[in-house]
């Protein structure tokens, strides 16, 4: 009993310390000012308007397939907003903050207070750094779309034979690839 009390006394504590580093999403406005090339290309993707599909009377023919009520509004269905905005129940995020919706910079990169703190500090960081704080490289691992793009996403090769996540594919219609200014 007496370990139980510890620990119950000791836990909020812990939690506290453990949040204390954890990163906050800063949207994508934040990365345009060095990545004006990179967001100019993303803002033309259906990542960016992702938010958008969840209207009802949009992308009826797909909702169809889907099985979806294509006069539903589904923008506030929190099994579609986990995907379709960025940071999701987060703090500072969707929905308290309306700036976050569609998938930005940060829905594939990482929430980005932490790496962008190193980045601000010194143009000509370190890559390993960087990724340290929080940054996340997305043709290096998959694993962050499949969060989207697998599982019970009502858009999945369980639905639609037609569809399959092909990785390497969908690196291509994110944004263009432009070489950074600096090397890291």
């Amino acid at each position: 009993m007496k370990k139980f009390f510890i620990v119950t006394l000791l836990l909020p504590f812990a939690l506290f310390f453990l949040n204390a580093n954890a990163a906050d999403y800063v949207g994508a406005k934040k990365c345009k000012a060095c990545h004006i090339k990179q967001f100019k290309s993303w803002e033309k993707t259906t990542m960016s308007t992702s938010f958008e599909n969840l209207k009802a009377g949009v992308k009826t023919e797909e909702k169809k397939k889907a099985g979806l009520d294509t006069n539903k509004d589904y923008s506030t269905d929190n099994g579609c907003l986990k995907c379709h905005t960025t940071g999701y129940g987060k703090p500072g995020s969707y929905p308290e903050n309306q700036k976050f919706v569609g998938v930005q910079c940060e829905g594939c990169h990482g929430p980005g207070s932490n790496y962008l703190e190193i980045m601000k500090k010194n143009k000509e960081f370190k890559l390993a750094d960087a990724k340290k704080a929080g940054l996340i490289i997305p043709s290096e691992d998959e694993k962050g779309c499949i969060v989207c793009h697998g599982g019970d996403s009502p858009f999945t090769e369980k639905v639609d034979v037609k569809y399959k996540f092909n990785f390497k594919e969908k690196l291509k219609n994110t944004h263009e690839k432009f070489p950074l200014k600096y090397q890291h």
